[in-house]
């Protein structure tokens, strides 16, 4: 569910929705999300002084808090 909803919102944000990704890396009690997009995207994702990459982790920790998990999201390029 996390993955859907974190590969939704960067679809939304990049110009070529072809280049996103993420891959889930699941430990006893973290989850990590790795978001990969192009170069030419990561400042769309990421947004003036981190705001948006900032408003998808909120979004993130709010869907994982009900598992008791603690939820980590990388982008890469």
């Amino acid at each position: 569910m996390e993955k859907d909803l974190i590969e939704y919102i960067a679809k939304s944000l990049v110009g070529d929705s072809a280049d996103v990704s993420v891959n889930v890396v699941e430990g006893d009690d973290s989850l990590v999300l790795e978001l990969t997009v192009s170069p030419d995207d990561i400042g769309k994702v990421i947004g003036r002084h981190g705001r948006i990459v900032k408003a998808i982790r909120v979004l993130l920790q709010t869907t994982v808090a009900r598992s008791g998990k603690r939820a980590v999201l990388e982008i890469l390029g």
